[in-house]
């Protein structure tokens, strides 16, 4: 909240508002009346256009610039490539105060398009020579209203309490109005809950007119509002001692100093209308089947992230259309295959995956083996054709750690010596190979990610299919319900019926009585860390992790410490503990720093030196 504020209601209006280069390239000066552009049909859809952009970029913006699948334990970025502006690496390090960039800078960004939303809503008006109907001025009024409370919920999930002011200030505020500094964190929540409410009684559940893909949406609505009442009960501000003395500029206690069961019950209830809302809208989880009609989970776990609505892709709540999932899969490539290979996942990530009977590697029951290499193919039922024919997910001489393992684990990781169609060849990421060191266009910890890279990505030939980008999607509500249910009434069968649903088109078993299931968690504890595990892996790379561990307060547990992978300088294959060649042996390629202060993002310094009445997030 800065003095600038007070100026942007002039009669002239900059362009530069609106952030859309197609709208700026158009103009033949700098400045519109507002008069101008809210009787003008086309610049009026250009400045909702605008206000759309900072809708987050799940592929480039989730890994690079609002990289939270790399501050969590997802993703794991050449470290060599910090030398080029990747000021993640730094990060996850601990080197981060509030003077330190960020990309997106979420505090001077947003509030320019909530100001923007505020300037439509007041000036939008019908204009019947241009066929602008009363019913388009009420639709765009929505959309607005819709994005200002969204945006605002990004705010609160990066920052925690925010200034928080309904409107646009007059022209004439004085500065006791326009500096202001933190509201409570639940005052911002609630006005957020009961806008998105509102206004999912006001939206269309969906657009016939595939041009208007991405728009805001009925669903839309109760989709951010569930995942953000589900943050809201969560520990980390829901009775988290840590805050107690945690007070605004006027003494005001910006966090709950009490644990309030009741937000449970809000974030339950959010949830159960959301998924009741989305199923009878016709969403519903995307499947692909075998020839003999069973789910292939291989195929539907990996489509689901690449289908359109239009392809038979319910799943998909919310996306952005638009995203640069080029720069994605290249970074994610092996760099012998023209990609620039570096962009791996966690060893972490890898052994969160479950084995192919539904039990994590850690159960003595799961049947896991690290060491040692297969002998044989491993064949399935699918028709993924990422493996080398007949369903085979993995090969001869496999190291065991990646055999036996899941579907999901297939989809999203790609490891050494795995199968690369395009290529034809397995992948070669031994210190010296082609698409190993010592260059750090290399996968510092044995691992690429694969998840959202498409199959058909080629970068030698400049071919990158379309795909959504996706935020919101059902099977995250169905988990999200589960979570919610598991602390209000434990033992409800909905809480199985979700988790199970989630399992089942995962292709491992669910739990319950029947004939190959697992035993159903016995406890309510033992169903919270059910529930988290499947969400560990379900929702992976998809920037939904790093929201998590913050929510759960346990940032210090896995974020802190060292992160292992296989050995980067390792040229044989060969898991040999003792040979300083052996590739497939764990080994440290980072430690991170994870403190109490990094479960919010500093408010940035000169917004501070600006406004003294903001107070910094406790330990910057």
């Amino acid at each position: 909240m800065t003095r600038i504020f007070k100026y942007m209601f002039a009669t002239l209006v900059v362009v530069s508002f609106t952030s859309c280069k197609k709208y700026l390239d158009r103009m033949p000066d700098d400045q519109l009346t507002l008069e101008m552009i809210f009787k003008d049909k086309t610049r009026t859809e250009d400045w909702l256009a605008g206000i759309y952009t900072n809708i987050p970029d799940p592929y480039w913006g989730y890994t690079r610039d609002i990289a939270f699948d790399a501050l969590a334990d997802d993703l794991a970025p050449s470290t060599g490539w910090e030398q080029f502006g990747w000021t993640v690496v730094s990060k996850q390090n601990g080197n981060w105060n509030s003077t330190s960039e960020w990309t997106p800078n979420y505090w001077s960004e947003l509030p320019r398009r909530i100001r923007a939303a505020h300037i439509l809503i007041e000036n939008v008006k019908p204009n019947p020579a241009q066929l602008v109907t009363e019913a388009d001025v009420a639709l765009m009024r929505y959309e607005a209203r819709f994005l200002i409370a969204y945006y605002y919920s990004l705010l609160l999930d990066v920052y925690g309490a925010i200034p928080y002011h309904a409107g646009l200030y007059s022209p004439d505020a004085s500065e006791k109005e326009l500096l202001i500094g933190q509201t409570p964190f639940d005052e911002t929540v609630n006005w957020i809950d009961a806008e998105l409410k509102e206004l999912a009684s006001l939206l269309p559940p969906s657009y016939s007119n595939t041009q208007k893909y991405g728009r805001a949406t009925s669903i839309m609505c109760l989709a951010v509002r569930a995942r953000l009442l589900l943050f809201a009960a969560s520990p980390l501000v829901n009775g988290n001692p840590d805050y107690a003395d945690f007070k605004n500029h006027e003494g005001v206690a910006l966090y709950n100093a009490s644990y309030d069961p009741g937000k449970w019950v809000k974030a339950t209830n959010a949830c159960k209308e959301l998924v009741d809302v989305a199923e009878a809208n016709g969403h519903a989880l995307y499947y692909e089947r075998n020839s003999d009609g069973s789910i292939d989970p291989f195929l539907s776990y990996q489509n689901m992230m690449f289908k359109r609505r239009q392809d038979g892709n319910n799943e998909i709540l919310f996306a952005r259309p638009d995203c640069n999932f080029s720069e994605y899969d290249k970074h994610a490539q092996p760099r012998g295959t023209g990609g620039n290979g570096g962009l791996g996942i966690t060893q972490s990530l890898v052994d969160a995956f479950f084995m192919e009977n539904g039990l994590p590697i850690d159960d003595p029951n799961s049947g896991y083996v690290e060491k040692g290499f297969s002998t044989a193919p491993e064949i399935r039922n699918t028709k993924w054709e990422e493996v080398r024919g007949g369903g085979k997910v993995t090969l001869e001489n496999t190291y065991n750690m990646y055999t036996h393992r899941e579907p999901r684990f297939y989809i999203s990781v790609l490891y050494n010596e795995a199968w690369h169609r395009r290529e034809n060849r397995r992948t070669q990421f031994y210190f010296g190979a082609m698409d190993g060191g010592p260059t750090h266009d290399a996968p510092q910890n044995g691992y690429l990610v694969r998840k959202k890279v498409h199959p058909d990505y080629d970068p030698r030939n400049n071919i990158n299919p379309y795909r959504p980008g996706i935020l919101y999607r059902l099977g995250e509500a169905y988990l999200n319900y589960a979570e919610a249910l598991n602390e209000t009434e434990p033992g409800n069968p909905n809480i199985l019926k979700y988790l199970n649903l989630i399992r089942e088109r995962a292709g491992i078993p669910q739990f319950g009585g029947g004939n190959g299931s697992l035993p159903v968690p016995g406890s309510q504890d033992a169903m919270r860390k059910a529930i988290r595990r499947e969400r560990r892996v379900e929702l992976n790379t998809e920037g939904i992790r790093y929201r998590d561990i913050r929510r759960w307060k346990i940032g210090e547990e896995v974020l802190n410490g060292n992160f292992y992978g296989m050995n980067f300088t390792g040229a044989e294959n060969n898991d040999n503990e003792s040979n300083p060649k052996a590739f497939f042996k764990r080994s440290v390629y980072q430690r991170r720093v994870f403190t109490k202060k990094n479960y919010w993002f500093p408010i940035p310094q000169g917004e501070i030196d600006k406004n003294p009445n903001l107070v910094q997030n406790k330990g910057f």
